[in-house]
Parts: C-alpha cells; sequence; structure tokens
C-alpha cells in the first residue's frame, strides 16, 4: 500500500524534478532531433520530450504506465501544437499495429519496464521497416567499480526510483532484436553520481529484409 501511494504521488513529483536538469535537455534535443512522422515514445512521463520533438513529427503517441504521469504531462501537451494520443499501459504489450510507426523514442525508461525484453520485442514489432528507435538510457557501467557500486545500490534505487534499476545493460537489451546500431555514445554525466549517470545515447534502425 505505501509503495503504490509512493508511485502514485510522490514518485511523480520527484521524477519531473530530477529528469528536468539543465545538463539533460541538450541530451533530449539531440535524442529527438531526427524523429519524423508517427511517432511512438515509451516511457512518456510528464513529457520532458515535448519542447524538443521538432517539426517532422506529425503526431506522438505517448506511452506512461503510471496515471499520475499523465495527469503531470498535461501542461505540456497544452504548449505543443503536435497532436498527441495516451496510453496508460505498460510497453512490454502495446495495443498498436505492427510496422506503424516511424520513430520509436525511449529517455530514462529501459531501466523500470519489468519486462524489458518483451518491451523490446515490442518496439521491433510496431516500427515500420526502416523505422528507427531513438534512446537515451542510463545503465551498467563497464567500470567494475561503478559496476560493484550499482550493484549493492540497486535494491534502494529499486524502491526510490519506482522499478528503476541501475545495473541493466542497455545496449545488450537494444541489440536483443535484430536492429542495426549506430555508434553507441557513452558517458558519465557531469553533475551526478556516476552509479546512476552511466548513460547510452544512439539510435537503432530496422533494417528493411526482416
Amino acid at each position: 500500500m505505501l509503495q503504490k501511494l509512493y508511485s502514485q504521488y510522490l514518485f511523480p513529483c520527484l521524477c519531473d524534478w530530477a529528469l528536468s536538469s539543465s545538463e539533460l535537455e541538450p541530451l533530449r534535443n539531440y535524442c529527438v532531433r531526427e524523429t519524423h512522422g508517427r511517432v511512438l515514445e515509451i516511457g512518456f512521463g510528464t513529457g520532458l520530450n515535448l519542447l524538443h520533438y521538432p517539426e517532422t513529427v506529425q503526431e506522438i503517441h505517448a506511452v506512461d504506465n503510471n496515471p499520475k504521469m499523465h495527469a503531470k504531462a498535461a501542461r505540456r501537451i497544452a504548449q505543443t501544437n503536435i497532436p498527441i494520443c495516451q496510453y496508460e499501459l505498460e510497453g512490454k504489450s502495446l495495443p498498436m499495429e505492427s510496422e506503424s510507426f516511424d520513430c520509436v523514442v525511449s529517455t530514462f525508461t529501459l531501466c523500470s519496464i519489468a519486462s524489458v525484453q518483451q518491451a523490446m520485442s515490442e518496439i521491433w514489432r510496431v516500427l515500420k521497416p526502416g523505422g528507427r528507435f531513438h534512446f537515451l538510457e542510463h545503465g551498467l557501467s563497464p567500470d567494475p567499480k561503478v559496476a560493484s557500486w550499482q550493484e549493492f545500490m540497486n535494491p534502494f534505487q529499486n524502491f526510490i526510483g519506482d522499478g528503476c534499476q541501475l545495473n541493466r545493460p542497455i545496449e545488450s537489451i537494444i541489440c536483443s532484436q535484430r536492429f542495426i546500431m549506430k555508434p553507441v555514445e557513452h558517458f558519465y554525466l557531469k553533475n551526478m553520481p556516476r552509479i546512476v549517470g552511466c548513460i547510452y545515447q544512439g539510435q537503432a534502425l530496422k533494417i528493411k529484409d526482416c
């Protein structure tokens, strides 16, 4: 009961505050700058990416399983001219038709989806051939010392972050599908501890002959 109350009422505020960092704004812009057409955003949260979508985007289908996130996103949705369709559901099971999106976007979301491999399968399914998966995620550090701290702190992060995992191998998770990966940018955020600020950013292409 306590976890549910935290998830529904406190966490959306905490999440919005933590992910509104000025250090993340240019990274969000870089992540979505080449999106176009019909876009599916997994883990839409409080709509922090909306400011950065280019005019080439025709519509956004926004998925999040926390109804309070949708409520907090309302102000940002009202400020954009892009049509937004919101869904209260998890990324592991999507009602969208196969091969119906030009782009899928995920920012700081793969860390918290319980069935993340299933979610990646769904992302692959709904992307058109030639479509791209744009991602900005935090995950397991390649530095063994940092990784050991991530393992140690993971149970605490799991509670505070409402299911967030520090130790997910993001690149391997994405490569579980038959994507062609562009070179993945890997770095640490300057103003965050390395255990939570190990960043993976890039694009993955769904090849046309699959």
